[in-house]
C-alpha cells in the first residue's frame, strides 16, 4: 500500500516575524498542528476531482518576497488596499476616513488588539472541510483587519487588490478579517491578480463576522495568471437579521479552488450566493459551498453557473444543512452548467440535508450543451456561427453578472468574459 503524501515541513517555515506576539503565537500553534498533515488524495471526498492538480513541491514553500512594486488593480474610484505577495502596501493604499470604521494591518495592531483578533481567527471555517486553509493560519505574514462599529456605513466599496509577483517560485498567504458591528454596512471587493510567469501558489482566507442586522456584500474576482495555483477559503457567521451577499467570479488555471462556508446563526439571517466560473484549455476550477441553517426563520438563495471549454474541468459541490432547530427555513440552490466541447468535463454535486420538518427547500443541477436550434436561428438571421455561440454562452451567465452591484466591477467582468469567448470560439 502506498502511503498518503504528507505536507512537507518546508511549508511550515514562515519567513516574516513582524506580527505582534499573540499572532506569532497563533501562527506557531497552527503550524505545530499541521506537522505530518496528509495531503488530499482521490480518496479525500471533497478533493476527489482536484487532488491530482494540487502541486505542493518544495520549490513553492518559500514565501514570495515582500519587496516590489504593486501592479494596478481595478482602475476605479474608491477606497483601495493593496497586498503584494500577502503583505500590505500602505503607500499604494487609500484607506477610508469614516467615523466608526477602522482598517489596520495585522502588523500594526497592538498586543491587546492582536490578542482579540487571534481569538477570532478561524472561527468561521470548518477546518476538517478546508484542510489547506489551516496552512494560511500557519504562514500568514500580514493581514487586513476591518472593524465596523454599530451603525457604521462605508459609503463606497473597499477594493482589496491582492497581487502575486510570480517572478520567482514561491507562495503567498493573504489574510482578511471583517468584524461588522450591529447594523453596519460594507461592500468589499477582492481582486486576485498576477505578474510574472513562474510557478506560484496563493493560499487565501477571508472571514466575516456579522453582528445583528449587519449587511455585507462580498465580491471576489479570481483573475490569477496561468502559472498560479489559487486555493481560497471564505467564511461568514451571521447573527440575528444579518445579511450576507456573495458574488464570486472565477477564471480557470492550473488549479483554482474556493471554499465558501456560511453559518446562519441568528433568527432572520439570510444569505445570497452567486457564482460564475469559466474554464478553457486544460484549466481547472473547483467550487465548494456550504450553508448551515442553524437558527429558525432564515433564508438562503444560491445560484452558481459554470462554463467549460476545450479540455478543461469545472466542479461544483454545494451543501445546505438544515439543523433541527432551524424551523421555518427557506433554502434554494441551483447549479447550471454548460459544456462547450466534447473534451470538457463538469462535475456537480448539490446536497440537501434536512433535520427540521417545517421548511421549504429545493435544489437542482443541470449539465448541457448549446442548443443547436438556437444557433441555427441566429445564424439564419445573419449572425456568424462564432458570434452566435458567444452570444448564447454569454446569455447563459449574464443574469448573474448583471447582479453584481458595483458597476465598474461588472464592466471588468464582462470585458474579461468577452475575451474568454473570443479565445474559445476561434473558428471562422
Amino acid at each position: 500500500m502506498i502511503a498518503a503524501p504528507k505536507l512537507s515541513s518546508t511549508f511550515l517555515q514562515p519567513s516574516g516575524n513582524t506580527l505582534p506576539e499573540p499572532l506569532l503565537a497563533l501562527r506557531k500553534q497552527r503550524g505545530t498542528a499541521l506537522v505530518d498533515m496528509p495531503l488530499p488524495t482521490r480518496k479525500t471526498e471533497n478533493w476527489k476531482y482536484s487532488s491530482r492538480y494540487l502541486k505542493m513541491d518544495d520549490v513553492l514553500a518559500p514565501s514570495l518576497p515582500a519587496a516590489g512594486k504593486a501592479g494596478p488593480g481595478l482602475a476605479v474610484a474608491g477606497y483601495h488596499v493593496v497586498f503584494h505577495n500577502g503583505i500590505m502596501v500602505p503607500e499604494a493604499s487609500d484607506y477610508p476616513d469614516v467615523e466608526g470604521i477602522e482598517i489596520q494591518s495585522f502588523a500594526d495592531l497592538d498586543d491587546d488588539e492582536a490578542r482579540e483578533l487571534a481569538e477570532r481567527l478561524d472561527n468561521t471555517l470548518d477546518s476538517t472541510a478546508v484542510q489547506l486553509a489551516r496552512l494560511n493560519s500557519a504562514r500568514f505574514e500580514d493581514g487586513l483587519y476591518i472593524r465596523l462599529n454599530a451603525d457604521a456605513v462605508l459609503d463606497q466599496p473597499l477594493y482589496i487588490v491582492c497581487e502575486t509577483d510570480a517572478n520567482s517560485p514561491g507562495s503567498a498567504y493573504p489574510r482578511i478579517y471583517v468584524d461588522a458591528g450591529r447594523h453596519s454596512k460594507i461592500t468589499l471587493v477582492e481582486e486576485y491578480i498576477t505578474s510574472g510567469a513562474e510557478s506560484a501558489m496563493v493560499n487565501t482566507v477571508t472571514e466575516f463576522a456579522l453582528s445583528e442586522g449587519a449587511q455585507v456584500t462580498s465580491i471576489r474576482l479570481a483573475l490569477d495568471g496561468d502559472t498560479v495555483q489559487h486555493i481560497g477559503a471564505t467564511g461568514a457567521r451571521l447573527k440575528n437579521n444579518a445579511r450576507f451577499e456573495s458574488h464570486t467570479v472565477g477564471f480557470g488555471g492550473p488549479l483554482r479552488r474556493h471554499d465558501l462556508q456560511v453559518r446562519l446563526e441568528g433568527p432572520g439571517a439570510e444569505c445570497v450566493l452567486n457564482g460564475v466560473v469559466v474554464t478553457q484549455g486544460k484549466q481547472h476550477y473547483d467550487n465548494h459551498t456550504s450553508i448551515e441553517h442553524v437558527a429558525p426563520h432564515c433564508n438562503s438563495e444560491e445560484t452558481y453557473r459554470n462554463i467549460a471549454a476545450d479540455e478543461s474541468h469545472a466542479i461544483f459541490n454545494g451543501r445546505i444543512h438544515i439543523h433541527p432547530d432551524a424551523q421555518k427555513s427557506n433554502a434554494n440552490m441551483s447549479n447550471k452548467n454548460l459544456l462547450l466541447s466534447t473534451g470538457a468535463e463538469i462535475d456537480t454535486k448539490p446536497e440537501l440535508e434536512i433535520y427540521a420538518d417545517d421548511v421549504k427547500c429545493a435544489h437542482g443541477a443541470t449539465v448541457g450543451q448549446l442548443n443547436a436550434d438556437s444557433i441555427f436561428y441566429l445564424v439564419s438571421r445573419g449572425i456568424g456561427r462564432r458570434e452566435a455561440r458567444a452570444l448564447l454562452s454569454m446569455a447563459f451567465i449574464n443574469e448573474l453578472v448583471e447582479r453584481i452591484p458595483v458597476e465598474p466591477v461588472k464592466e471588468t467582468v464582462q470585458a474579461r468574459l468577452n475575451l474568454f469567448f473570443e479565445q474559445t470560439f476561434n473558428e471562422a
